[in-house]
């Protein structure tokens, strides 16, 4: 049983790993990864019931979180070009790309 998941996982992965190096856009190939990340969580689950030691259960939710946060941190450096500026004081980016002063 739990060698058919973890073949199915497989399966998904490596679709998934074809989607992120044939992506059309970028965010195609983004999401590719994020799935990608969200099935290597998947198959240490699996690992971790069938093994018996819940400490990979520990190490998956980590993944977990860096796999969402990496998202996230790609996504805005493609949005906004940088990670941490902040806009300058006075000037306000109303998110359709102008910049005005209020």
């Amino acid at each position: 049983m739990f060698v058919v998941a973890s073949i199915a996982i497989l399966v998904t992965m490596a679709l998934a790993m074809v989607r992120a190096l044939l992506g059309p856009t970028v965010y195609d190939r983004i999401l590719a990864l994020n799935v990608l990340g969200t099935k290597t969580v998947l198959l240490v689950a699996v690992y971790s019931f069938v093994d018996g030691r819940t400490v990979f259960l520990d190490v998956a939710l980590l993944y977990a979180l860096i796999n969402f946060i990496g998202v996230i941190a790609m996504v805005k450096l493609l949005e906004r070009g940088d990670l941490g500026a902040e806009s300058p004081v006075g000037v306000v980016d109303d998110g359709a790309g102008t910049r005005r002063h209020p």
